[in-house]
């Protein structure tokens, strides 16, 4: 057949079209009606429990942001302080059993969102446990993430009295009290954040920890 083509008298025009270029093409669409961005066909994540602090907006944010080994995974709640009562230790036992990432979330009194993910679920530790996983963000006022700055590894530490992340010559990036009303965040070398609420030290509203199935 190939031969027969070249041999034509009158030989067609034909355009060599690379793969590339072919697979540019087919997803051109004639009408904005017919193509959805990819945005737009992405999904929310599913979550097994209704949440207290979490919004629409603030899902699908932190989704983006979450490392691929746990993405597409239903969020599970496995504490939350308006169901399970305001203790670090009350905290500490409901994530006990867990050997999967969490997520932290901390609304204040002035409804400033924000908290951090963990590599590593949160327990009473002799030293600084987790992975350049982890990370602190903050919706107040806008969306921002802020990873490991690679200057140590002052991840997570927790006490009875005290959940600290993020360190290193100075405050923590985020440190909660034992009874989980109270709490301060501060630029730390671990992640060379902004403060994550624009009140430094601040007084806790409702605080939920998420895993992921």
């Amino acid at each position: 057949m190939i031969d027969s083509l070249l041999c034509e008298s009158s030989p067609k025009n034909w355009e060599i079209i690379t793969v590339r270029k072919s697979a540019r093409s087919q997803s051109v669409c004639s009408t904005p009606s017919v193509c959805m961005s990819e945005d737009e066909e992405e999904t929310l994540p599913a979550l097994n429990h209704t949440s207290y602090i979490l919004q629409e907006h603030h899902i699908e944010s932190l989704a983006a942001h979450l490392p691929p080994r746990v993405q597409g995974c239903v969020w599970d709640l496995v504490y939350s302080t308006v169901q399970h009562g305001t203790s670090l230790r009350t905290l500490y036992r409901k994530t006990a059993q867990i050997e999967r990432p969490v997520l932290l979330l901390i609304k204040d009194l002035h409804n400033q969102v924000f908290g951090a993910f963990s590599s590593h679920t949160f327990r009473v530790s002799d030293s600084c446990y987790g992975t350049g996983e982890t990370f602190l963000f903050t919706f107040g006022p806008e969306f921002k993430t802020f990873c490991w700055s690679g200057e140590n590894s002052y991840f997570v530490r927790g006490f009875l009295d005290s959940l600290q992340m993020g360190g290193g010559g100075g405050p923590f990036g985020l440190w909660l009290d034992a009874d989980l009303c109270r709490g301060s965040t501060f630029s730390c070398n671990t992640f060379r954040n902004q403060p994550l609420s624009p009140h430094q030290d601040f007084t806790i509203q409702a605080v939920e920890v998420w895993t992921f199935q």
